[in-house]
């Protein structure tokens, strides 16, 4: 008896389990192939995933670096999950969080407030100027989408270079601190709070770096579901997205709401900079991101947009980054988040073609 691979286009609606499946088969298939091509180059899997493990999850200072570096990636990962709704491609994120970053700074190194002010209104005020920072480099893009059908894939690709080059600029000449690549440290009224700030008082505090960024970034999590899931201004996202002219023809202003998501995405995006650089470096510097902007594209897609799965997805990509700083060889991490890319995009056809064996006769 003969069979044959039968592949259909998907005329029923897919299965609830199978985004999800799909997403885990995607980082499992992804972490065989990286050891087998491990092995191919001499490595021991076996041992890297011991030590991948241990860097990451293997104990409560470790557990804490993780929820660190994810913290950024959560935020940069619901900034995309957003604008991918409605079918906008924001390639941007890297650009807003660094003009987010940017334009927190400000409030600091301007300076906007007085050194008396008190804590929680700095960092209030660096918030909000995060968030105005982000949602105006994702204006630009929207508006020339809205108005003129401009390639959002080409603005916010190449606002990413401005935004860098432009931090440079402020960064080397007028805030350069004794010549370098950095400006100078912020007062301590522009740090988030970190768990090892307690370290006096809980002796288990001492070396986690956790910061309150961290629930900032679940709080805009619940946010941000919220909106899509329960609000008419979601239905909206989500019906433009699926259907533009069925949208078109209910009578929604597709413009505005092309500029309104736009701008909301850069706005998320440019809080995770905020958090970057007042839960981390405290301080603006030339290299404040490893690429978050880009990650959190992966983030996105293999989280399906759902955005209480991103914050798992960016735990595990938040390992990635921390575990990368010591295996050897460099690059692994890198090698590793391209393959799972490469999984989740070819895993996509299952979302939207059937795949059977089928007997078939002579």
């Amino acid at each position: 008896m003969a069979y044959k691979l039968l592949i259909e286009k998907r005329s029923a609606d897919i299965p609830k389990w199978l985004p999800a499946a799909t997403s885990i088969g995607s980082v499992i298939i992804a972490f065989l192939i990286s050891g087998i091509l491990l092995k191919i180059i001499g490595g021991d899997p076996i041992r890297v995933g011991k030590f991948f493990f241990e860097a990451t999850f293997g104990s409560w200072a470790a557990i804490s670096d993780t929820l660190v570096k994810a913290t950024p990636l959560i935020l940069v990962g619901l900034a995309c999950a957003v604008a991918f709704k409605m079918k906008l491609w924001n390639i941007g994120a890297e650009g807003q969080f660094y003009i987010g970053a940017f334009a927190a700074s400000l409030v600091i190194l301007v300076p906007l407030v007085t050194p008396e002010t008190p804590k929680w209104i700095v960092l209030g005020a660096m918030m909000v100027m995060g968030m105005i920072g982000g949602a105006i480099w994702g204006f630009v893009p929207g508006y020339l989408k809205a108005q003129y059908q401009v390639n959002e894939i080409i603005t916010t690709l190449m606002l990413n270079y401005v935004a860098v080059l432009s931090n440079n600029f402020w960064i080397f000449n007028k805030w350069s601190d004794a010549g370098f690549q950095m400006t100078p440290t912020f007062e301590k009224t522009a740090w988030l709070p970190r768990l090892t700030d307690y370290a006096r008082e809980y002796t288990g505090f001492s070396g986690m770096t956790l910061h309150l960024g961290f629930i900032i970034a679940l709080v805009a999590v619940v946010i941000v579901w919220w909106i899509l899931e329960r609000s008419r201004w979601g239905y909206e996202i989500k019906l433009i997205g699926d259907n533009p002219h069925a949208a078109e023809y209910a009578g929604l202003n597709i413009k505005r709401n092309i500029i309104l998501v736009m701008m909301f995405s850069g706005a998320l995006a440019g809080l995770a900079g905020m958090v970057e650089v007042t839960g981390v470096v405290h301080r603006l510097q030339e290299r404040i991101s490893p690429g978050y902007g880009f990650t959190g594209i992966i983030i996105a897609w293999l989280a399906k947009l759902n955005p209480f799965a991103i914050i798992i997805v960016s735990i595990l990509f938040g390992g990635l980054i921390v575990a990368g700083r010591e295996i050897q060889p460099s690059g692994l991490s890198q090698l590793l988040q391209g393959i799972i890319l490469f999984m989740v995009i070819s895993s996509d056809v299952l979302l939207r073609y059937s795949i059977r064996l089928v007997k078939s006769e002579e």
